[in-house]
């Protein structure tokens, strides 16, 4: 089955403006996108299909409509509240799992946030390796409010914004603005636009098409192994085995044919042959 011809109910998903782009848009804009089991399960489901895909190089996450996520569907958070401890588990898990495909996925992941991102929203963010938002984006962990807390989400909270700035928007459930959030490291660019809700959304697309361009010119493989390996490197002192995992690394994939076309093509000044050819450019 593929990602792309497969009838979900939640989602739509869209082949991007460049070949090896897939768009994979949360549907339903009547809730501003919040998720509930169908959505976690087909979120986890269209993942792991494009995990496999070799077409699909990079995967961009946007919403529907007016916002990016607000998080968790109210209506499945009460369900929840009123469900016993065994069926809170194996939803958590379900919703943790789903997370954890975005997150250490092999291919590069853009979130195109737009409107509001809110409590798990900001979640679904901070898991991919990119986000990109609107000037006029605004972000929330609202969990405390219902009586929660961001437990999931909050390890790739942490690790997007660091423990202090996690804690403090975990404890506030404080709004704040995109520019703040590009301050503390909650997505990494904020467009400029001229105010309209159009001139928003087209410029949120030419910075995504510009990010999209840059990763297409990396080659798959290696992008993949960047991800396997920084995904077992923390921030702090490099031990001898950090020392042998990098130096192992580097070895195996020098010699890949991946490695023996990236360097072939350098020094013949052409395009590398993972490099997705432009409509009308010439072969």
């Amino acid at each position: 089955m593929s990602a792309l011809t497969a009838n979900w109910q939640t989602l739509a998903v869209l082949p991007g403006t460049r070949p090896g782009v897939v768009r994979v848009r949360m549907n339903r804009p009547q809730v501003f996108n919040a998720f509930d089991e169908a959505m976690i399960a087909e979120l986890d489901a269209v993942f792991g299909l494009l995990a496999n895909d070799d077409n699909a190089r990079v995967i961009v996450l946007e919403g529907a409509g007016k916002a990016f996520s607000a998080g968790a569907d109210l209506q499945w958070m009460q369900r929840a509240s009123q469900a016993d401890f065994e069926w809170n588990l194996a939803d958590a898990r379900r919703f943790a799992g789903m997370l954890w495909k975005i997150h250490h996925g092999p291919k590069p992941t853009i979130a195109r946030v737009q409107g509001v991102a809110l409590g798990g929203g900001v979640g679904l963010a901070c898991a991919c390796d990119f986000a990109i938002a609107s000037s006029r984006a605004q972000f929330a962990v609202s969990e405390a409010k219902f009586g929660i807390l961001p437990s999931v989400i909050g390890p790739y909270l942490t690790n997007a914004v660091g423990k202090r700035q996690a804690m403090r928007l975990a404890l506030t459930t404080s709004r704040i603005g995109a520019a703040e959030a590009h301050n503390i490291g909650l997505v990494q660019q904020v467009t400029n636009d001229d105010g309209s809700p159009d001139g928003a959304a087209a410029a949120l697309d030419a910075a995504v098409d510009a990010l999209v361009a840059e990763l297409l010119v990396g080659g798959p493989n290696a992008q993949r192994e960047i991800k396997a390996l920084y995904a077992q490197m923390a921030v702090g002192p490099v031990s001898t085995d950090v020392l042998e995992l990098t130096a192992q690394t580097i070895a195996r994939v020098r010699g890949t044919d991946e490695a023996k076309e990236g360097f072939a093509a350098f020094l013949a000044k052409r395009p590398a042959a993972w490099v997705p050819q432009e409509p009308g450019a010439a072969a």
